[in-house]
């Protein structure tokens, strides 16, 4: 039995990739000046590109659920930004801080819209 809508699943897996984007993102920030470090990255295009070719009723619509919501960590390879080979561009990574953050603080504000709304419910509207 589903006792939440999926659109809170939806938004807990939301939250969970922006977590490990925050933590990869901060990461990069601390290794600025090691040198050969290789920046990284989140990304989830492989289980989108999965969840494109599954099975679907309708071509418009497309199945992703919380199994195939899984994101991988890659390092960026064939970019240097320094000499001594470390590949982190420090403008970048603030940027996508920034981004990561306003993308995080919506999916909070949108996930406690949905608490708010089941508690009305639960206290019978009043």
């Amino acid at each position: 039995m589903n006792l939440f809508s999926n659109t809170i699943t939806t938004l807990e897996n939301a939250i969970n990739y922006s977590n490990q984007k925050q933590k990869v993102i901060a990461q990069n920030i601390a290794n600025v000046d090691t040198p050969n470090y290789k920046a990284k990255t989140v990304t989830f295009k492989d289980s989108l590109s999965s969840a494109m070719n599954a099975n679907v009723t309708n071509s418009k619509h497309m199945s992703f659920s919380a199994n195939n919501a899984s994101t991988t960590v890659v390092s960026k390879s064939g970019v240097t930004y320094n000499n001594s080979g470390n590949s982190v561009d420090m403008d970048k990574e603030m940027t996508d801080l920034a981004t990561n953050q306003i993308y995080y603080n919506a999916l909070i504000d949108r996930i406690s819209g949905k608490f708010s709304s089941l508690e009305n419910v639960i206290r019978g509207g009043k």
